[in-house]
């Protein structure tokens, strides 16, 4: 009997809990399934045929015309202006990734729905007595996390997967500037485009190049500026500094004022013509301006300077507040061992900064992976590069995305290559959240 009550609800949402003696609960799935079918019909077309040979599905209902939208991505391009029918694949990509994810949340109601009706027959046939009103209340007190949770998931469902999840898809077609719909429909590639930028040299090489300047970058902006960061921690901590907190505010100040402003002041200063050019040609000390913005080597010199300037307030509060929890009887005791200062330092006061930062160096490795404002508003990504493929000898991979999504318009390329960055910084924001106290207590 369970298993006929189980088909019928497969059929009719909600019939097995009403031959359950469950009519609030079956009249719930019934209006789900009710709804489901209701926007199907009330969103398209019955006649999907309309006088041809051919389903038209582009008329069909919401959840028909996304699934086909997303698999075909459209098939009469907008030749002229006078064309009233035709498709554009950017627009059926994204309905037919939230249709697709509609369907996916009432496939697990109905899926919910026969799994019920057939654990409920179980009961009865078991001898329990069952009813919808102690079923909605033990829900509401065993559930009521995830009910709470709910709305703020399906709203990071359609706010933040779908952009996601149609990036990621973007990377298997041909979407670029040869292919803008609704002129010329969008096509699926496969792995093509990941093909080309290993394949293809100049692709290769410079994703090779960029990726490896990206990770050169990350680790040298994190460890210049947490060196910085605790080299002025440990100079405000000695007793010989007077006026520590005035000190400390006046070192808090780069941290504070936008860095926008800061790294457009920097800009100037460092052109050929700028302010620190010009005091050290008046100076003497330099016969001809530095080539601080054209020249490889100074350029990302300059990057990594203004980066410290931004990035050591932050490392030196953190690194200043962390010092105060090392106990005190542990350097009083290596003192009456005979421990130096340095020796003092090594031993107990840089393994305790370590341990308690860790995690912050790891989140900062991967910020600065990602550092967008620091190459555009600085370099701009220059010097240019004639060996590299629409990137600059300072570009990141995020920057280097940026141009080939504004300026070239090569919208796959650049989503491929946020499938690599996602890969890279998701494996190192994952491995540092599995190292956190809080998740090995869970």
């Amino acid at each position: 009997m369970r298993y006929i009550i189980g088909l019928l609800s497969a059929l009719v949402w909600g019939s097995g809990q009403f031959i359950n003696k469950q009519k609030i609960k079956g009249l719930c799935f019934f209006l789900f399934q009710a709804v489901w079918i209701g926007i199907e019909l009330g969103t398209g077309s019955i006649n999907i045929l309309n006088g041809s040979a051919e389903p038209q599905f582009r008329n069909a209902g919401f959840f028909i015309r996304g699934l086909w939208g997303l698999i075909t991505l459209g098939s009469i391009p907008r030749t002229n202006s006078s064309v009233k029918v035709y498709d554009h694949s950017v627009m059926l990509m994204l309905g037919g990734i939230i249709s697709t994810l509609v369907l996916l949340i009432f496939a697990a109601i109905w899926i919910w729905n026969i799994i019920d009706a057939y654990k409920t027959r179980q009961k009865i046939e078991a001898g329990n007595v069952v009813s919808s009103a102690d079923y909605f209340r033990t829900l509401w007190k065993e559930s009521f996390e995830y009910i709470m949770i709910t709305p703020g998931m399906l709203l990071v469902i359609f706010i933040s997967i779908v952009p996601i999840v149609f990036a990621i898809l973007v990377a298997f077609t041909n979407y670029n500037a040869n292919f803008i719909p609704p002129r010329r429909l969008v096509e699926w590639t496969g792995f093509e485009t990941f093909a080309n930028i290993i394949g293809i040299k100049i692709w290769g090489a410079t994703f090779v190049q960029i990726f490896i300047w990206t990770v050169i970058w990350a680790f040298l902006a994190t460890f210049t500026s947490y060196s910085f960061g605790l080299f002025q921690a440990l100079i405000l901590r000695s007793k010989a500094v007077r006026f520590r907190s005035v000190w400390r505010g006046i070192f808090i100040l780069p941290w504070a004022v936008p860095g926008m402003v800061s790294m457009l002041i920097f800009k100037s200063m460092f052109h050929s013509e700028g302010a620190i050019n010009q005091l050290l040609l008046k100076a003497g000390i330099i016969d001809q301006a530095i080539p601080f913005l054209s020249n490889v080597f100074w350029a990302r010199f300059c990057l990594i300077v203004v980066n410290v300037w931004l990035g050591f307030p932050y490392f030196m509060a953190l690194i200043s507040g962390v010092m105060t929890t090392v106990p005190q009887e542990q350097y009083e005791a290596a003192q009456i061992d005979g421990a130096n200062v340095v020796q003092q330092f090594i031993s107990i006061t840089l393994p305790g900064i370590l341990a308690s930062t860790s995690p912050q160096i790891l989140m900062s490795v991967t910020f600065n992976f990602n550092n967008f404002n620091m190459i555009y508003f600085l370099t701009g990504g220059g010097p240019a590069n004639p060996a590299f493929q629409m990137a600059g000898s300072t570009d990141i991979l995020i920057s280097w995305i940026f141009k080939l999504t504004l300026d070239q318009r090569m919208y796959n390329y650049a989503s491929a290559l946020s499938i690599f960055i996602f890969i890279i910084v998701a494996s190192i924001s994952a491995w540092n959240l599995l190292r956190t106290r809080a998740f090995k207590e869970e």
